[in-house]
């Protein structure tokens, strides 16, 4: 198979010599082994790089279900009973034998969802860091905490106990990490867990499901069952679960925070996002381009957190449309199993069908496309041309509404007043950026800006701070120990002040 792409460098990689451990299955993993479904529905799992079926699995009925949330139940207390450092022990093995599945866990990552490989070389690392991380705070679990009453009468010990069984259904657009920001703290917690990942990704996640295998977890500790958004339902409303964890669409999690909230279980949601890079007048825009990708059409543009709306002052308004235009139409689209290949396709045909309409929204509604705008015809698969849209205005649908796809907004504002403004202007409060020369300005616009995370010049996750959303982002947080903390129930003993 040819590359899509030209030019000198590595050739695309031949789809047919891909040596990948899981294609078409028939089981889930439940209770430390892969057995079997004990249904007959198959959902197809599709390259959207070329609308080739390559792969199935079982969609999981109410009794694989049961099955997976008993077996979770039954290894909860002895799970529960190790000592923080001995999970530890146990989740840094699984990150050593994760790393060790890096190959072919990014070549199904990429065939699953057309993420390109320049991003799916570093799942299994990044996911084996975010293991060590969380491994790393055992000692918090295991040092007293011994609080005094205030008027001297007597002290109290907070203790913390794992939540119990949990929930965890990710996304398609990073099936493993988001997966593992969830596993890692359930894990040190003590608890026990079934996931369930998005229906056009369960592939990939099997390496995962291996590693904690292979590092020795005890049966019954992590278990995956796959299938549609009705199995997800099923772990959500399971009368054995403890706990959800979840990242997808707003809609989706205002389904789940509704069926959480009437059964009184803790949940935590990583929803949507429409987060805005603010371009202050100072800005070094060679620095923006470096990182514009990057920071505003990662992954696609199929990213959450990013900024798909940058904001622009209105006396260097063309001058940022030219330099993200030039940026943007020169990261070459193509095969996401060419490793230089910066946009591949979308993830799935109706992801596609939903980037067209907003393409076609934005120009009903007088943006100007400065590079794209349209899909892109490459023979085959799901392709939309990466766009930058410029005169856009606060009002209009790619303004407002999460596009997921490969489209930049930029907007134009007069001061720093209106820029954050146009800034808080969103139901959404997820990511977000501050481009300046000056960090400390950068950092007072910063704060003004209502957004769970917000970077200076860049935006990236850090393992040990806390990552949520305000208003449709979520709710709680994932990372550090706030996220570690999402996962257990603390219990105070009070007694009277030693003498």
């Amino acid at each position: 198979m040819s590359a899509v792409t030209s030019g000198a460098g590595p050739a695309v990689l031949d789809r047919g010599s891909l040596i990948l451990p899981y294609t078409r299955q028939d089981d889930h993993f439940i209770d430390g082994a892969w057995r079997p479904s004990t249904g007959t529905v198959r959902n197809v799992v599709v390259d959207p790089a070329t609308e080739e079926a390559w792969g199935e699995v079982p969609n999981a009925t109410a009794e694989d279900v049961d099955r997976a949330v008993a077996a979770a139940r039954r290894a909860l207390p002895g799970w529960a009973a190790l000592a923080p450092s001995e999970r530890a022990a146990l989740m840094l093995r699984a990150a050593d034998e994760l790393e060790r599945r890096a190959q072919p866990l990014a070549w199904t990552n990429t065939r699953e969802n057309g993420s390109p490989l320049a991003e799916t070389s570093g799942a299994a690392a990044n996911a084996a860091g975010i293991l060590r991380y969380f491994a790393s705070l055992a000692g918090h679990l295991e040092t007293p905490d011994v609080r005094p009453f205030p008027n001297g009468a007597g002290e109290t010990v907070v203790s913390w106990d794992p939540v119990g069984v949990c929930a965890l259904i990710a996304p398609w657009n990073f099936p493993i990490n988001l997966v593992v920001i969830k596993l890692a703290p359930a894990l040190l917690a003590g608890c026990t867990v079934v996931v369930k990942p998005a229906s056009p990704t369960p592939l990939s996640i099997r390496l995962v499901v291996d590693a904690v295998a292979a590092a020795g977890l005890p049966a019954g500790v992590v278990n995956l069952v796959t299938g549609s958004g009705s199995v997800g339902d099923a772990l959500v409303r399971h009368p054995q679960v403890d706990k959800v964890a979840f990242t997808g669409s707003t809609p989706v999690g205002r389904r789940i925070a509704a069926a959480c909230g009437e059964l009184l279980r803790p949940v935590t949601l990583e929803l949507g996002g429409k987060s805005a890079g603010i371009v202050l007048p100072d800005a070094d825009l060679d620095e923006l381009s470096r990182v514009l990708i990057r920071s505003c059409l990662r992954n696609t543009g199929q990213t959450c957190y990013i900024s798909t709306r940058l904001l622009a002052p209105a006396e260097r308004y063309d001058e940022v449309v030219d330099a993200v235009t030039a940026t943007v139409a020169a990261a070459p689209l193509g095969d996401p199993l060419d490793e230089r290949t910066v946009f591949g396709p979308v993830a799935t045909r109706s992801q596609y069908d939903s980037v067209l309409e907003y393409l076609a929204a934005g120009h009903a509604e007088g943006a100007r496309a400065t590079t794209g705008g349209a899909a892109a015809d490459l023979g085959r698969g799901y392709y939309v041309r990466p766009t930058v849209f410029a005169d856009v205005t606060p009002g209009m649908r790619i303004a407002r509404e999460e596009i997921f796809g490969p489209v930049l907004s930029v907007l134009r504002y007069e001061g720093v007043d209106q820029a954050v403004e146009l800034a808080n202007d969103t139901t959404f409060g997820l990511g977000g950026i501050v481009f300046s020369a000056d960090d400390e300005r950068a950092y007072q616009v910063a704060r003004r800006v209502s957004t769970g995370s917000i970077g200076l010049n860049f935006f990236a996750s850090n393992h040990s701070a806390p990552f949520g959303g305000r208003g449709d982002s979520g709710l709680g947080v994932e990372y550090g120990l706030e996220g570690l903390h999402a996962y257990l129930s603390p219990q105070s003993v009070h007694r009277r002040a030693r003498r």
